[in-house]
């Protein structure tokens, strides 16, 4: 796997992002706004359920930023996770010692978290190919071991981490918690889905892409290929960032080793397995990086009870056995697949 990505990945998808967002995408938006009433109130849905659909959605935000950088620019990084840390830090520090409110922290993460990643596109500009993976790489180790420093301690509280509590609905809306923060979650999904498809469709969208395919060509056109790269940096970071905070607030907890490396490593599979430069596969992306493992231990535990194997079945097997199918199947991931069938059984016209 190399730095640069191809516009292969969604080939014709590009002017379909010139159009109006679907009605179908709109009623399915609204679909999911209803659900804490159809099933939440009903009982048909718990609690438990609206929390797994939240940590989805919050990593197809993740997913969506890592993206930018990746699909849409070229950009490979292992060290989102850094990122995520970084927001979900930010806001519950500011919860923790400074009582603010849930909702104020979110643009204050997303500014740090832009600023961080802005800071550290800047000199990455120098690395290209494996030099840049191995950089990003590094940061997702470094970020951990960093909140564990003694001299942080006052702020992040070590390897103890930080409590902070689920904030209830307003105005009293007859909502649990985990519905609550389900619809804000979901909200912040729609604007910041919006935000990138206007992006992408923008002069700056058009920067990133031309540098992704043909830098040399870019620089000749006058694009500024440093800056672009850098804001692009900025920007991915900053929703990844919207996202850690956000898993925080669900989670009411946040640690040093609740971010390691796995969790980077787990964001670049999401969006290569929901489909690289592509919108959409950030949604399947985030369904991946949360359930994947789940369907896997579950699948897992199936097979060993039916079936007598010589040798000892781990989910990890059949984790990276969907891997291989998924990429043999579908390259362009699964949102390039279906995109590419459509085109193909689509009537005419």
């Amino acid at each position: 796997m190399t730095t640069e990505t191809s516009a292969a990945g969604d080939p014709a998808a590009l002017p379909g992002l010139r159009r109006p967002i679907p009605k179908w995408i709109w009623l399915g938006i609204i679909f999911a706004a209803l659900l804490p009433l159809i099933g939440g109130q009903t009982g048909l849905i718990s609690n438990f359920y609206f929390l797994q659909l939240s940590l989805m959605i919050v990593y197809s935000i993740a997913v969506l930023g890592l993206n930018l950088l990746t699909g849409f620019n070229g950009q490979i990084s292992l060290g989102h996770g850094a990122f995520f840390a970084v927001g979900a830090y930010v806001t519950a520090i500011l919860i923790d010692r400074y009582e603010m409110h849930y909702l104020a922290t979110l643009p204050l993460a997303m500014i740090a978290c832009f600023i961080v990643g802005y800071l550290f596109g800047r000199p990455a500009l120098r690395l290209e190919g494996h030099y840049l993976a191995l950089a990003t790489f590094a940061l997702a180790i470094a970020v951990p071991q960093f909140l564990k420093y003694r001299h942080f301690e006052p702020l992040t509280h070590g390897v103890q981490g930080i409590n902070i509590f689920k904030p209830d609905p307003p105005f009293g809306l007859p909502l649990s918690p985990d519905q609550w923060l389900y619809l804000v979650v979901l909200a912040c999904a729609v604007v910041m889905f919006i935000v990138a498809r206007n992006i992408v469709q923008s002069r700056m969208g058009r920067a990133m892409m031309a540098i992704r395919d043909q830098p040399l060509a870019a620089d000749t056109m006058g694009i500024n290929s440093a800056r672009t790269k850098s804001i692009t940096f900025g920007i991915s970071a900053l929703y990844v960032g919207l996202a850690g905070a956000l898993h925080a607030i669900i989670f009411e907890f946040v640690s040093p080793d609740s971010f390691r490396f796995e969790l980077s490593i787990a964001m670049l599979v999401g969006a290569v397995i929901g489909g690289i430069a592509t919108l959409s596969g950030a949604v399947i992306g985030g369904f991946f990086v949360q359930f994947i493992e789940k369907y896997a231990d579950a699948l897992t535990k199936w097979i060993t009870s039916t079936v007598h194997l010589p040798i000892h079945l781990e989910p990890w097997t059949i984790y990276g056995i969907v891997l291989i199918v998924l990429m043999y199947t579908m390259p362009m991931g699964i949102a390039g697949g279906l995109a590419s069938l459509w085109r193909k059984i689509r009537p005419p016209g």
